[in-house]
């Protein structure tokens, strides 16, 4: 995770600490699950789970990847506001999503493209966001770029997926 996602999370959960999610669970596991399935269509599955440390307020973010048919069509629900990454990114202030194609011949057929959707997702009994609406808003697009970035070069997508270096939180 890049240092602004660490930042990011600090907005979101106020807390610079975590505990550690299952050790099976990381972005190069999730990698190598995305070759597998691919070019099928998934359900929704995890990286990796955020909490924070016991003896503070509880809280989960669950950032979790899916294979999605094709590129994204149609409008953003309203609650989300757009944002120039990868195929489709928005955000809103409790989740946000990243949309990327990924062509590599190391992870799949050089001819075929996998569209590959990256959330990150307050978990469990979520509440009213409380707060910087926009900086909630920046801080989920923040950390949902750093993971789809680095699932990018896990993968070794060709041209990182159209994801830009650093994350763009201008609206679109």
């Amino acid at each position: 995770m890049s240092a602004d996602a660490s930042k990011a999370l600090r907005v979101i959960t106020g807390l610079s600490r975590f505990e550690a999610s299952a050790e099976e669970y990381t972005v190069a596991q999730a990698a190598a699950d995305i070759v597998e399935a691919f070019p099928v269509p998934t359900v929704t599955e995890d990286v990796c789970r955020v909490y924070t440390p016991i003896g503070a307020p509880d809280f989960e973010l669950r950032i979790t990847w899916r294979l999605a048919e094709g590129a994204p069509t149609g409008p953003s629900a309203p609650e989300f506001t757009a944002l120039k990454m990868g195929e489709r990114a928005v955000a809103a202030p409790d989740k946000a999503y990243v949309f990327f194609a990924c062509r590599s011949d190391r992870s799949f057929d050089s001819t075929e493209v996998a569209h590959i959707v990256i959330a990150v997702r307050r978990w469990g009994f979520p509440t009213e966001p409380e707060g910087d609406i926009e900086a909630l808003k920046d801080a989920y697009a923040t950390v949902t770029h750093s993971v789809s970035l680095a699932m990018a070069k896990e993968l070794r997508c060709e041209n990182n997926g159209g994801l830009p270096a650093r994350p763009v939180l201008d609206p679109a």
